[in-house]
């Protein structure tokens, strides 16, 4: 089975913040995490304040993502949305395929 994961820390979520399931939106200096594995073809998004050690889930994942390559391209646009604000949720994968 395969798998990656892609983290960025310290983004600033626009105005607005991010939309989580667990907490609603979180407004400030975030970290960003994707895990993709092979066995569920899904990249699985989760959103911390930076230096917290509790995970949110930010609303929209899981997302079907075909590839490794896909998920990286999913966390970059997980990242510019995150930076647009507006309760980013997690863009649809069929964007970045």
């Amino acid at each position: 089975m395969s798998w990656t994961s892609w983290t960025t820390r310290g983004v600033f979520a626009g105005r607005g913040g991010v939309k989580t399931d667990e907490a609603g939106p979180i407004i400030g200096e975030i970290d960003v995490h994707t895990t993709w594995t092979e066995a569920d073809g899904k990249a699985h998004v989760t959103v911390q304040y930076s230096g917290a050690s509790e995970w949110f889930t930010m609303s929209g994942s899981p997302v079907p993502c075909p590839s490794a390559d896909g998920s990286r391209l999913l966390h970059d646009a997980v990242l510019e949305a995150v930076g647009a604000g507006g309760a980013a949720t997690v863009p649809r994968s069929d964007v970045v395929s």
